[in-house]
């Protein structure tokens, strides 16, 4: 996929709409009134525990479209989604809440947060301290910091408001260089994104590329891409601890039935290798 016009990549042109889209959102509604709804929360439930168990951990993604695919998923019903993909064993999910470029809200992240009892990551773009606040009162668990479009100051601030709200982030990188990064603002959860954001084009060997300069004490995640069974059995046996599958189950006409299969043979896999 192509530049857009003056030179500007996918990643551009939606950090550009979202960036519009907090500045409004922010003027209907003030910091005052989130911290507000975050005080009655329930505490964040565990997303770095959930990630961490001796099994294939899946971070099933609820995503109805995308800029690289479109429509993804046209009968798209994220409370049944969600249920469906949790009694499959879901280690977790991430809703989608970016509206222009992936059609997501904020709407189905609560929703789904009171139908399942697994954490829930918030998958957006998030370059403002008022979109944590955001989060957290929403009732998300967890939310993506994506290293490409966060300066190192921005990325400490963000993940150490966070940890005071008791969401640990999920620190998305796709190069050396935004690993280093992460690894300097001791993240302890970190994305390998098969995808680069700039064309959305994928490639699996980003993963096994990386995921040795992954600290042993932070929990790695190999995200996009992940589309047969080999894919996480090899991920797997090169050091990764979770997987963000979005795609390949939003595209089955039973996303639990194929999230069931796919970790019934992954976890077998496992079991015969030791």
């Amino acid at each position: 996929m192509e530049n857009g016009a003056h030179g500007q990549t996918i990643l551009d042109r939606i950090v550009a709409a979202r960036r519009e889209s907090v500045a409004h959102r922010k003027r209907v509604l003030p910091d005052v009134a989130l911290k507000f709804a975050v005080q009655k929360q329930a505490p964040a439930r565990d997303f770095a525990g959930a990630l961490s168990r001796q099994r294939c951990n899946v971070i099933a993604e609820l995503k109805k479209a995308s800029p690289s695919l479109g429509l993804i998923r046209e009968n798209y019903e994220p409370v049944p989604l969600g249920r469906s993909l949790e009694a499959a064993g879901a280690a977790a999910l991430s809703v989608l809440t970016e509206e222009e470029f992936f059609q997501g809200s904020l709407a189905d992240l609560k929703g789904v947060k009171k139908a399942v009892s697994i954490p829930i990551l918030r998958k957006d773009f998030i370059f403002d301290p008022w979109q944590v606040w955001e989060a957290r009162a929403a009732g998300a668990d967890s939310f993506l910091l994506t290293a490409a479009v966060l300066g190192d100051e921005l990325l400490m601030e963000l993940l150490s408001l966070g940890r005071e709200l008791g969401m640990e982030p999920l620190v998305e990188v796709h190069s050396r260089e935004e690993l280093g990064r992460a690894n300097a603002v001791g993240a302890k959860i970190i994305g390998v994104n098969n995808r680069d954001l700039r064309d959305f084009k994928v490639n699996l060997q980003t993963s096994f590329d990386l995921v040795q300069e992954i600290p042993e004490n932070a929990i790695a995640v190999s995200e996009s891409g992940l589309h047969k069974c080999a894919d996480i059995e090899h991920l797997r046996s090169a050091g990764f601890d979770a997987f963000l599958i979005g795609e390949r189950v939003m595209k089955q006409a039973d996303p639990g039935a194929g999230l069931k299969e796919l970790l019934g043979t992954a976890d077998a896999g496992a079991a015969g290798a030791h």
